[in-house]
């Protein structure tokens, strides 16, 4: 049998929603404690730049919600990270679970832990972010029910 090794922990988190990452959290904290694994900190900005819905906002939108969202992940860090935890913050821009997988390859993580909540049927018909990045991603996935 081998054994595991996670050394890059993907965790990505909705800064807007606490559920996304209020009991996933302490499993990734856990997890990279128990591995010595870095911890890569994630959030996704829903994509404005779309030509139907990007005409409706200024041309410097995107850049300055980046930025926004940079600074309110960095003060999360701040207040949720212990400080023996070594991570690192990250804003994409686009679809949720497209982006997760993404960071995840770009960032080498061999793990991903992160929030799911529970299905109801329009999740069963359109496949909530967890599902799809649990089918999708070629890392290990461990999946937190919120």
């Amino acid at each position: 049998m081998t054994e595991m090794s996670f050394k890059q922990i993907l965790l990505p988190i909705d800064l807007g929603h606490p559920s996304s990452w209020k009991r996933a959290l302490p499993v990734a904290l856990d997890m990279a404690r128990a591995y010595g694994a870095h911890l890569n900190v994630l959030t996704v900005l829903p994509d404005m730049g779309m030509p139907v819905v990007g005409s409706f906002f200024p041309a410097d939108f995107e850049k300055k919600a980046r930025e926004k969202g940079e600074e309110a992940l960095s003060a999360w860090l701040k207040e949720n990270l212990p400080d023996d935890i070594e991570a690192d913050a990250y804003v994409a821009v686009g679809t949720i679970y497209d982006e997760i997988i993404a960071a995840a390859d770009k960032l080498g993580c061999d793990l991903i832990v992160m929030a799911s909540h529970r299905s109801d049927m329009k999740d069963y018909l359109l496949g909530p972010n967890a599902a799809r990045v649990v089918r999708h991603a070629t890392q290990d996935v461990f999946v937190v029910r919120s």
